[in-house]
């Protein structure tokens, strides 16, 4: 990963030391390929989901293991699949696919319980296990956020995609 590229966003540069195992993985920038919510790819989704989760736990004043949160939530919709394409049966996909994301991250890293939680539990409340760490709790509640300012388009979440394919994320 290019550091050099990365604007001085204190969050931004944190996120990519962070999580550069990840972020570099070829699996990981495959995720491009794959449309999330509205025109933003999954890959874009992941890293809006993991930059809002640091900056919640910064506002909150909430101590938090930040690469485990990180890589959690960079992996937390890791799985290889359209999941707006009909042909390919997954009609339970919000109830499934964080089981379909953990599997397929584990085959590719190694990964810690906060890490394995993040990425089983943060469909709370559709998938009914409770949350074991205050990082799932937070990378839960990005992911909702998230996902409501992709539907709609905001243009600040426009902005943010806009700013990680300048620095070439």
């Amino acid at each position: 990963m290019d550091f050099n590229r990365i604007p001085r966003d204190p969050t931004l540069m944190e996120m990519c030391r962070l999580g550069e195992d990840v972020l570099d993985s070829e699996s990981m920038q495959s995720l491009r390929s794959f449309i999330q919510h509205g025109a933003v790819t999954r890959y874009e989704h992941c890293l809006s989901v993991c930059y809002l989760s640091l900056r919640i736990a910064e506002r909150l004043g909430v101590k938090v293991d930040k690469r485990s949160m990180v890589r959690g939530a960079l992996l937390h919709d890791f799985f290889m699949y359209d999941w707006h394409d009909p042909g390919n049966l997954r009609l339970l996909h919000g109830f499934t696919h964080a089981r379909e994301a953990l599997n397929t991250a584990l085959e590719q890293f190694e990964l810690n319980d906060i890490e394995q939680d993040v990425i089983r539990k943060h469909m709370f409340p559709l998938n009914i296990a409770l949350p074991r760490y205050k990082e799932t709790l937070i990378v839960t509640l990005a992911d909702k956020v998230s996902a409501v300012l992709e539907t709609i388009n905001s243009a600040r979440t426009l902005h943010r995609v806009r700013m990680y394919q300048r620095v070439g994320l």
